[in-house]
């Protein structure tokens, strides 16, 4: 099979000797074989794994992304960010660490950042309703009348 492994700045990886991968989504690990039915999944942060014809493994961690198989002979991996090692125990301790922590960094900048917007959508509705208590705008500039112009 012929497996590719891209991020928005590269191709990091384009092989033709791929006989077994493995990867995993949020339903868990799962493995694709020659002949794999066209399949399209979201990847978790962590560690794809493939084995080459020559029995040889390899590992690449990944923040995430999509992987697709087509034709039951091609892989993609899109990938904001992907690091490519033979050793799967630094991959797991110090890369994957990394990319879960960038990633909760960024969920959370996302959750404030709606959290900034809600609270602004809401203090323009308090100062545009109409009613009683509505607020009214004040301040240097506002000119206010009582009564027609003349």
């Amino acid at each position: 099979m012929r497996l590719t492994i891209a991020t928005p700045l590269a191709i990091l990886l384009e092989t033709g000797d791929v006989v077994h991968l493995r990867a995993e989504d949020e339903t868990g690990s799962f493995g694709i074989l020659a002949g794999h039915a066209d399949f399209l999944t979201v990847l978790s942060v962590s560690v794809v794994t493939w084995r080459g014809q020559r029995g040889a493994e390899h590992h690449a961690a990944v923040r995430g992304g999509m992987l697709e198989v087509r034709g039951g002979d091609e892989i993609a991996i899109a990938t904001p960010e992907a690091v490519l090692d033979d050793d799967l125990h630094r991959l797991g301790i110090d890369v994957l660490a990394g990319f879960r922590r960038a990633s909760a960094e960024e969920q959370a900048a996302r959750t404030d950042t709606q959290r900034l917007y809600v609270a602004a959508i809401r203090q323009i509705y308090r100062l545009l309703r109409p009613g009683p208590g509505a607020a009214v705008p004040s301040g240097p500039g506002v000119r206010r009348s009582i009564g027609p112009k003349l």
